[in-house]
């Protein structure tokens, strides 16, 4: 039986200080997101982080609730359905933190007898501290029981035209209106996980130019994959370079971390005479607290102090067409494809009727009811 797992990063379960401090505690634990020793950890994590953080990011979390609950979750369970609804073969959803849990979606899909599974990270571009983390995840937790469930791991589709023609038709209507740059931004790392997941060890940072000298360290480099998106992006999209640019954010803590800062170049560009600038977030699948509160919000209002007056956020993919049948094609891919069928038997005639799988997979109470 194959299924697929779709796997994103997470989010708190409620905007409530408590709940917000429960992620940041298991998020910023992981020892791929703070890379450092044990104890270090500890003592950054305890001392200088849980104390203060959680009450500064629940008020951001509020702001941008929605009724049905975290934005990423509510979009990425859309995107489950609307996937598993295209494919007719289970289809399950699992946060690398907090819920909906990756055990708890490898358990159901367990339960419908899935043995065959493809997992597609909803992370464009490796990074240690987001795909490396959620593949090694759920290999732990796949692993656990008999019989063994046979893996296969989508690799990052950072440059995949199916991903990049997506991009271009989401951003479409905003690029076809009136505006004076684009800034694609990234989430930022700290520089020694580019170096960490260096296979050569003598490649990433280098040189100012180690992103576009060929290395087999762009297999596992975040940096030259961000880059490498742009450069499609920008091809797909008949962009001149002179109208965007690239920057990073959300850093966190004194080490150096991946330049050009986000922050810093929202104040370059609104000083520079910008006035329209429109922001889009490649690296992120779904929008969450890093496209709607940090760029909507606070990088809306650095812009417009430093002269700038519209900023526009474009939307991640989310729910767009596109979208969903670029990770359609990822399963096809791997499992052949679904959507053909012999037309010439009246079985494939009777199943074309009825639906293949069920749009919401029940809950172990509705099966043993």
């Amino acid at each position: 039986m194959k299924g697929v797992l779709l796997v994103n990063l997470g989010s708190p379960d409620s905007t409530s200080v408590r709940d917000v401090r429960c992620y940041l505690r298991e998020f910023l634990m992981d020892s791929r997101v703070i890379d450092v020793p044990w104890l270090l950890r500890f003592l950054i994590v305890y001392g200088c982080i849980l104390p203060f953080r959680p009450r500064h990011s629940a008020r951001a979390y509020r702001s941008i609730w929605t009724p049905e609950g975290s934005p990423l979750v509510v979009t990425s369970r859309n995107v489950q359905h609307e996937l598993q609804e295209l494919l007719g073969i289970p289809v399950a959803l699992g946060m690398r933190y907090q819920s909906p849990s990756i055990e708890g979606a490898i358990l159901s899909l367990r339960a419908h007898g899935v043995d065959d599974l493809h997992v597609i990270p909803m992370f464009p571009q490796y990074a240690m501290a987001s795909y490396e983390s959620a593949v090694e995840h759920v290999r732990k937790i796949a692993g656990r029981g008999n019989p063994k469930m046979h893996l296969t791991i989508q690799p990052p589709f950072y440059a995949e035209p199916d991903y990049i023609n997506a991009l271009v038709a989401s951003a479409s209507k905003y690029l076809h209106e009136d505006y004076d740059h684009l800034l694609l931004t990234f989430h930022g790392l700290p520089e020694r996980q580019l170096r960490k997941s260096d296979p050569t060890g003598c490649h990433c940072l280098a040189t100012k130019s180690c992103c576009e000298t060929p290395s087999l360290a762009h297999r596992t480099c975040y940096r030259a994959q961000c880059l490498a998106t742009v450069r499609a992006f920008a091809s797909a999209a008949h962009l001149p370079e002179s109208k965007y640019s690239v920057s990073y954010q959300s850093r966190l803590g004194r080490q150096p971390w991946m330049q050009p800062f986000t922050d810093h170049e929202l104040t370059r560009l609104g000083a520079s005479g910008v006035k329209k600038l429109l922001v889009m977030c490649p690296a992120f699948v779904a929008d969450c607290l890093e496209t709607l509160e940090e760029i909507a919000v606070r990088g809306r209002e650095i812009f417009q102090e430093a002269g700038g007056e519209e900023l526009t956020l474009i939307p991640c993919l989310n729910t767009h067409p596109a979208w969903i049948d670029a990770l359609s094609n990822m399963v096809d891919r791997q499992f052949g494809d679904l959507k053909k069928w012999d037309e010439s038997t009246e079985e494939v005639v009777a199943r074309r009727k009825r639906p293949r799988f069920p749009k919401k997979m029940p809950t172990g109470a509705e099966q043993r009811n």
